[in-house]
């Protein structure tokens, strides 16, 4: 089974800079694809970024330049860097995996709650 830690966010200011991080537990890290995703009130989930097993990554337009997706495969932990924060950020992120074979992310984490003021 595996299990995603995620630490990092809470209240910062517009053009702050922020790294979230989510530590994964129980399986090969290496064979799961890890992804961030973020739901802003009264709006759908989206994905904010998303990263390969051999670290090739995918980052939605709204956040392109902004923000970093990165991985140790090492450590097991995926990390999302956040910078030039924009009130629009502002939302509850999650980390996610889904085995490399699989066509849905099939784990979450517990979430954490990026703020961003203006």
């Amino acid at each position: 089974q595996v299990q995603l830690v995620e630490s990092g966010g809470g209240l910062v200011q517009a053009g702050d800079s922020v790294r979230l991080s989510c530590v994964f537990y129980g399986r090969t890290f290496s064979q799961y694809v890890m992804g961030w995703f973020r739901q802003a009130p009264g709006k759908e989930r989206e994905m904010v970024a998303q990263i390969t097993s051999g670290g090739s990554t995918y980052e939605a337009d709204s956040v392109k330049g902004r923000f970093t997706l990165s991985r140790d495969n090492l450590g097991n932990v995926v990390y999302l860097q956040m910078n030039s924060l924009k009130p629009g950020d502002t939302a509850i992120y999650y980390c996610a995996a889904k085995d490399v074979r699989a066509p849905t992310y099939d784990y979450w984490g517990q979430r954490t709650q990026v703020t961003v003021s203006s």
